[in-house]
């Protein structure tokens, strides 16, 4: 299980080179490595011992009566989980089932493990379709520039290589950009998508789920119902039936146990939580692009915040004479090449696209 875990850390492990912002890293690192995880786990629990024990007649086989009940769902009765545990009902939503009662089916258990690897890979799109658009220009650019120990002639060499692109290829990266913010928009959409899916999984009851579960910890212990053990059931119901000796249908009724659910309700009020915090960081990094976009005023802001080295002089004359496009390629080489070579770099440009011609180190 060891060997697994470090081999899925190295799936995702972040390359040294930053293509990208910290928020879309969350999305693609951190939780495709959560969900795997998760994935894997359940896998275990569920392929690996009982994932499901149902309390069955002796004329039923054991191992029938389990697999039947795993496969054909189980449920329980709503009005049940309301009532007192011990004198009105054996356990919450288990109750004797009536003909037109209401029931609530638990049918999503065998299906969480691939659920969740296909989440997986839905969050890592995003940052595949934006690794492929890249095309490796940033770690092509940076010419081992991030070190800053080299020869002066050899770093004479590469910054006279860097500036000639950058000079060379002005207010041609717009669309670079854009796919790059495009990326960024559908890790929001997916994430948004993701809680409507699982909300939809569990049978509507994810979208409110973290609300419930904290509303339950807050309510009076007499009347609250525990919402996790409404929407992950330990125990329910599950109906056989068979034919007789004598070709009449019989009815055999089982109390199920699911032990799998102690862990399923565990992975999914992480995931509310998870899923909430992703939604809000990644909805203030599409309003944050949005300002990039429409204010040339706050992308100089930025870099003069960003890079401190840099001469406030030069920033605007650069972010003047250039388009959103660049400015986004300038603050992503910033992140990745040396501070001092970056400084220079940055004043050479700005000398070649007309700044006044005075020494600012």
């Amino acid at each position: 299980m060891l060997d697994i875990f470090r081999g899925l850390k190295n799936f995702i492990k972040v390359s040294h080179v930053h293509i990208d912002s910290s928020v879309f890293r969350l999305h693609y690192s951190i939780t495709v490595m959560i969900l795997l995880a998760f994935s894997l786990i359940v896998t275990t629990r569920q392929y690996v011992g009982n994932p499901i024990d149902c309390i069955h007649a002796k004329e039923i086989p054991e191992d029938v009566i389990n697999t039947y009940c795993w496969i054909h769902s189980t449920y329980t009765i709503p009005s049940a989980f309301s009532k007192t545990q011990g004198i009105e009902v054996a356990h919450p939503g288990i109750e004797m089932s009536k003909p037109d009662g209401e029931r609530r089916y638990v049918k999503y258990y065998q299906w969480v493990c691939f659920c969740l690897f296909f989440q997986a890979i839905c969050f890592y799109a995003p940052r595949w379709m934006w690794k492929n658009w890249e095309g490796g220009k940033i770690h092509a650019l940076m010419m081992d520039l991030d070190v800053g120990i080299c020869s002066e002639v050899e770093k004479k060499q590469k910054k006279k290589l860097l500036l000639d692109y950058l000079a060379d290829n002005l207010k041609h990266h717009n669309w670079w950009a854009y796919r790059y913010f495009f990326c960024e928009l559908l890790a929001f959409l997916n994430v948004v998508g993701q809680m409507f899916l699982i909300d939809r999984f569990l049978g509507g009851a994810f979208l409110t789920f973290g609300l419930d579960v904290i509303r339950f910890m807050e309510d009076d212990q007499e009347i609250r119902v525990d919402p996790m053990i409404f929407v992950f059931p330990r125990m329910t119901k599950c109906s056989f039936i068979k034919f007789g000796t004598s070709g009449e249908l019989e009815k055999y009724d089982s109390l199920c146990i699911l032990p799998i659910n102690i862990v399923n309700e565990k992975i999914y009020i992480f995931l509310w939580f998870w899923f909430l915090l992703l939604v809000f960081l990644t909805f203030f990094v599409l309003l944050y692009r949005l300002m990039i976009i429409l204010s040339p005023r706050m992308r100089a802001y930025l870099l003069c915040l960003r890079f401190r080295l840099i001469n406030k002089e030069v920033i605007n004359t650069i972010v003047r004479k250039s388009k959103m496009g660049d400015w986004f390629l300038f603050f992503m080489l910033g992140q990745n090449v040396d501070t001092l070579i970056f400084k220079e770099v940055m004043h050479e440009l700005a000398k070649r696209l007309g700044h006044a011609s005075k020494d600012f180190a």
